[in-house]
């Protein structure tokens, strides 16, 4: 991190909790030459992959349903969000990583992935990049149920749904999820279904 028009004062730990959320004070030089001082607010919860399986022949896709608590405490009053699966980098690369997170969570085990872009999903507090999949699957991938691991709490529900549908459910808002919403696009804009 050197960036001549931006100088860290300080950097205080305001919860190591969860993950780490930090106060950072630092100068920052503006267009004109002038230097000012701001804080901000950043939390780091480490970078993350997320995939979309789609099938080109039955022309489904596959996503989870599980409970959130940022989303129920923001109005969902279920807590339950449909997305496509996902998890964090657990010191390994990030294909590494989504083939396990999706035998984990969907029960399918993928021999190939393809990356398709990464991003930053908040970047005005958070410092994840997530890297975006995309991989067919069949049913002879399929090698458990799914639903994710008792030991970190997941109950997750494993969905085969219709392409068309899935993008039906962004505009009726049964799909609010940015990061599937994002992978849906991009498989409808790239013909992947077809």
């Amino acid at each position: 991190m050197t960036n001549p028009t931006i100088k860290i004062q300080s950097s205080e730990i305001l919860s190591d909790n969860w993950y780490i959320l930090k106060k950072i004070v630092f100068d920052y030089q503006k267009k004109d030459g002038s230097w000012e001082t701001q804080s901000r607010e950043v939390y780091d919860r480490g970078n993350g992959a997320t995939i979309l399986l789609y099938n080109k022949v039955q022309k489904t896709v596959i996503l989870i349903r599980q409970f959130r608590m940022p989303t129920f405490v923001n109005g969902n009053e279920t807590g339950m969000i449909i997305e496509a699966c996902a998890g964090l980098l657990e010191e390994e690369n990030p294909e590494e990583c989504i083939k396990r997170e999706t035998e984990e969570e969907t029960g399918y085990s993928l021999t190939q992935v393809r990356k398709v872009f990464q991003a930053y999903m908040s970047p005005g507090s958070v410092t994840e990049i997530i890297y975006f999949f995309v991989a067919e699957y069949s049913k002879e991938m399929k090698i458990s149920e799914g639903g994710g691991l008792s030991t970190e709490h997941e109950n997750i529900d494993v969905l085969e749904i219709p392409f068309e549908k899935a993008m039906q459910m962004i505009e009726t808002g049964e799909i609010k999820d940015a990061k599937t919403i994002m992978l849906l696009q991009y498989a409808k804009i790239n013909n992947l279904l077809e």
